[in-house]
């Protein structure tokens, strides 16, 4: 069992940054990775950004590329989304999941997830 708390979200004028947290604790894995998506009102949860265990590998969304980076401290078993130049259109619930196996950019491929950090931007 693997539990996951993000924090870090807030209110942000459209150009500035935010960067999320998520403090995993449990037995976690050692294959697949963990990632971030997000879930905008009336909309269905899209993935944003995703890494490998490792930390060799990261994968983006198109609409997050050059803006979103994701890092980790595994001393800390934590996971980052540094998130610059942020649109009005980012506004939306930021949840951070781990995955074991599937493909990185569904959510159907995540075991576990967290409660969620809401992100609002201003025009």
């Amino acid at each position: 069992q693997v539990q996951l708390v993000e924090s870090g979200g807030g209110l942000v004028q459209a150009g500035g940054s935010l960067r999320l947290s998520c403090a995993a604790s449990g037995r976690t894995p050692n294959r697949g990775g963990m990632g971030w998506f997000r879930q905008a009102p009336g909309k269905e949860r899209e993935f944003a950004a995703a890494d490998r265990w490792s930390g060799f590998s990261t994968y983006y969304a198109d609409s997050v590329k050059g803006r979103f980076t994701i890092s980790r401290d595994n001393a800390k078993n934590t996971v980052y989304l540094q998130m610059n130049s942020l649109k009005p259109e980012d506004t939306a619930v930021y949840y951070c999941g781990v995955y074991t196996s599937g493909s990185y950019y569904s959510s159907e491929s995540y075991d576990y997830w967290g409660q969620g950090t809401q992100v609002t931007v201003s025009p």
